[in-house]
Parts: C-alpha cells; structure tokens; sequence
C-alpha cells in the first residue's frame, strides 16, 4: 500500500502529464484561424536586453535582422501582431528542415512542416499559390533538403517587402530604438496577400 506522500507524488505526477499532453493536443489543433489561438498565449515582455544602437542595425536590411536572434524574436512579435507570424515560423522551419543529415527525420519533418503550413486543413496555413504548393506535396513523397525552396522564397520575399518595411514604422521597433515616428501602420490581418504565379526573387542565402 502506498504511503500519503508516494499517493501526493503519483498525482501530481499525472497532473504534470495531463497539462502536458493538453498543450501538445492544442498545438496541433488543426484550426486554420488565428482567432483560435489560445487566450493564454501572449506575447513576450519587450526584450530589456537590447541595446538601442544594435536595434538601429536591424534598419539596414532585412538580412541583418533576421541574422539576429533578437531580431528574429521582435519580428515574430510584430508578425504576431498581425495575425501573420506562420510566415517566420515557416521560415525558421525550412531553415531547420535544410540542416537535416538523417534521411528518416528528413522523411520526418517534411510531412511535419507539411502539416502545419501546407495542408488545406494546416494550423498554420502559409498563403502560397497553387501549383507551389502542389510541387510540395509531390516532393515530399521522397523528400530532398531543397523541396521547400520555392515556397520559402515565396515567403521570404513577402516579408521581406511587404512586412519589414511596416515593421521598421512599428510602435514595437520604435520603442526599441528609442525613436519617436508616424504612428504605427500596422494592420490586423489574417493573410497579407496572395501570391500570383510569376516567379519571385530569391532570397539571398
């Protein structure tokens, strides 16, 4: 018979594996809208940590932004913003995804990356045009390190031109930089726009 503190410690063992289990559940929750993100998920506290001068070189180019973690953390905000953060999350995943040695995590993370932003029913649906996303799921039947390129280009060159430049005007950059612009341009929106099928500039990478 087990005593009251091995009893204490089961339960609060399967209460740890219940929460844990329920926030995988809700991040696979295939939702196709961000209205269905979680009320509990916020965005995190301005990074204190970041000096004004270093925030300045973000303004650059697009490239020095995202070659910084923190620059890479505040863009996610501001795309958080927006509704539109899948476009970070999918690059930072083909980014990923391109590092892959093993051919069984490749086969792995292909059909993940898939799920989440490709598929008609993904959470985090990107918006690419059809015949992209169509060559993805062709390519994926025996996945190479490249078979995401086109449509992480696709994604690239959208934030790049249209995203980074409202960013550099956001209230979040500002504040970071210490510098006092027009008020924010930013807009809530779900899907910035869709993609034509003519070909888009590469990202240099």
């Amino acid at each position: 018979m087990l005593s009251e503190d091995e009893l204490l410690a089961c339960r609060m063992k399967e209460t740890h594996l219940r929460n844990k289990k329920s926030r995988l559940s809700l991040l696979l929750t295939k939702s196709g809208s961000h209205e269905n993100v979680s009320p509990e998920k916020k965005p995190p506290a301005k990074p204190s940590h970041i000096a004004p001068d270093m925030a300045m070189r973000w303004s650059d180019s697009f490239e020095e932004l995202l070659s910084h973690t923190d620059g890479v953390e505040v863009f996610t905000r501001f795309l958080r913003t927006e509704f539109s953060e899948e476009n970070i999350e999918f690059w930072l995943a083909c980014e990923d995804f391109k590092t892959t040695e093993s051919a069984t995590k490749l086969q792995s993370k292909a059909k993940q990356i898939h799920a989440i932003f490709i598929d008609k029913e993904a959470p985090k649906e990107i918006n690419i045009d059809h015949s992209t996303k169509a060559a993805i799921e062709k390519n994926i039947r025996q996945p190479t390190k490249s078979c995401f390129d086109t449509a992480q280009d696709k994604i690239y060159s959208l934030m790049k031109r249209d995203c980074y430049p409202r960013f550099l005007t956001s209230d979040i950059y500002l504040a970071l930089t210490k510098r006092k612009g027009p008020p924010s341009m930013t807009r809530r929106r779900s899907r910035s726009f869709v993609f034509s099928e003519r070909p888009e500039g590469t990202a240099a990478w």
